[in-house]
């Protein structure tokens, strides 16, 4: 059966696309390789999720990073709603002068954040953010109040001089037509049991079906068929049996995220094109993260709860002038498990790594890291049923760490001011916020994508998700994902079938 519109993908940028595709009345089938989310005990299961294989595909990616010599195997979950179900919600904008090197501006980005803001149903405050780029609307909905931990970390970063604000969320405290959320400690990292999370699942992938759109979970997206300059089959895979299936469609959008979207495009032999091709799979970026972890000498949270609300931007642009690239932001996050921390501890300290867990409090450094032709996304070894598997090789640069170092002081000073004893910084290892490996650009000298995402030199094959943007900026990635998803829609829908 042919569609108007295939799309690979479920995550931010296949799922708004998809919405904007059906509510235009385009006839849209959704490829996911993932299946749909339980919503059962087994979700907040630390177990289970963080330490389990529940969700976690059966092909990783071959990941070599932080100097290491080898590649290591690495499984990323995937699920219908892609990284929306496992995110925390945190839902910011980028700055107008992050996208200083993008073939876009922020004026021209803006309308489509709001419209984005209104479908994740985001809590926030216009102008509690100092720094705060300019907007046309006020957030949907007021956040709520701090809880206990926030407000320590909140009273501390505002005596060091700095403007501590409510960080936009994409967590239901507001509709009371679905469940509201209970402000459990169990959101980043964990699917929501009781669909309370503004994921994609429960916000733009249900609207959009309401409209019409057909969503197969399940398949593997192998190889793109291309004969003169136009895609003229999508060829998959059964993710269960390994079964060939194709499909057929005037538009072709691939979102399958920052890793697995160069890969698909590398199999289908377009790094051999003369336009662009060089490009794809390279400028892999990923934020140059860390979290800064405090010990306290009490516990941080006994009344186990969500925490996950405060932001600080003081020192966005400090280093923009000398280095060209934001800074970046501060925020809280969770703790890991208990389970977790034992985990990964020493074998002899598993037991006192775990009983610290109750008195320690974190935050997250999020700097902004430049595009380097090095870090690259390419093909790997043949995986589950033999479909190539991504290889990647990412290091970060001086500059880099020198803007994660600036945010990692001001963290532990913060940490400090609320009472920890001591802090520790923990390096990132995952790739959670991997965008622009097959970035935008004026011209495809400078990159493999025009800026309305359409592959140069393949007149129905579009980008949509992360992978699509020119630089980094400092900031989750999620929100701008969908608003430019949405600004690029219509141009697929306008493009000749």
């Amino acid at each position: 059966m042919s569609h108007d519109a295939v799309i690979v993908g479920s995550g931010f940028g296949g799922a708004f696309t998809a919405l904007a595709l059906t509510e235009a009345g385009l006839s849209v089938l959704l490829l996911e390789r993932g299946k749909p989310v339980a919503r059962d005990d087994g979700d907040w299961d630390p177990r289970q999720i963080l330490l389990g294989d529940r969700y976690r595909s059966p092909s990783p990616v071959h990941v070599r990073q932080y100097g290491a010599s080898i590649y290591s195997d690495v499984s990323h979950h995937q699920v219908v709603g892609g990284g929306s179900v496992f995110y925390g919600g945190a839902s910011l904008r980028l700055r107008s002068a992050d996208l200083d090197r993008w073939p876009v501006t922020y004026y021209e980005l803006e309308p489509h954040y709001t419209r984005a803001e209104t479908l994740l149903d985001v809590h926030g405050v216009a102008g509690a953010d100092p720094y705060d780029p300019p907007r046309s609307a006020p957030y949907p909905r007021a956040s709520i109040d701090f809880t206990p931990p926030a407000k320590r970390l909140h009273d501390a970063a505002h005596s060091l001089g700095y403007h501590p604000f409510p960080l936009p969320m994409a967590l239901n405290f507001s509709d009371t037509s679905r469940p509201l959320c209970i402000l459990c400690n169990t959101c980043d990292g964990y699917p929501c049991r009781i669909e309370a999370k503004n994921d994609l699942t429960a916000t733009v992938l249900r609207r959009a079906q309401a409209q019409g759109l057909e969503i197969r979970a399940g398949v593997i997206a192998v190889k793109l068929d291309i004969d003169s300059g136009r895609v003229v089959e999508v060829e998959c895979v059964d993710a269960d049996t390994g079964k060939a299936h194709s499909f057929s469609a005037s538009r072709v959008v691939v979102a399958a995220g920052a890793l697995q979207t160069p890969a698909l495009l590398l199999r289908s032999g377009l790094g051999e094109s003369p336009t662009g091709g060089r490009w794809i799979g390279r400028r892999l970026m990923r934020h140059c993260n860390a979290i800064v972890a405090g010990v306290f000498y009490a516990r941080t949270n006994p009344q186990d709860t969500f925490h996950k609300q405060l932001c600080f931007t003081d020192f966005y642009d400090d280093m923009r002038d000398r280095l060209g690239t934001a800074t970046g932001t501060i925020q809280d996050i969770y703790t890991p498990a208990r389970q977790v921390i034992e985990h990964h501890a020493p074998t002899g300290l598993r037991r006192v790594a775990g009983w610290l867990t109750a008195f320690m409090q974190n935050l997250l450094c999020i700097a902004e890291d430049d595009p380097s032709f090095e870090n690259a996304v390419t093909l790997g070894e043949p995986g589950l049923f033999g479909v190539v598997a991504p290889r990647v090789d990412h290091e970060y640069s001086s500059a880099d760490y020198e803007r994660r170092d600036y945010l990692v002081e001001r963290a532990r000073q913060v940490l400090k001011a609320a009472g920890a004893w001591t802090t520790r910084v923990y390096e990132i290892d995952s790739f959670s916020h991997a965008i622009g490996s097959v970035g935008m650009a004026a011209t495809p000298e400078e990159g493999p994508l025009d800026p309305q995402c359409r592959v140069w030199g393949v007149d129905n094959l579009w980008v949509t998700d992360g992978a699509a943007f020119s630089t980094s900026g400092g900031v989750n990635p999620s929100l701008t994902i969908a608003a430019n998803a949405l600004r690029v829609a219509p141009s697929i829908v306008n493009a000749d079938g």
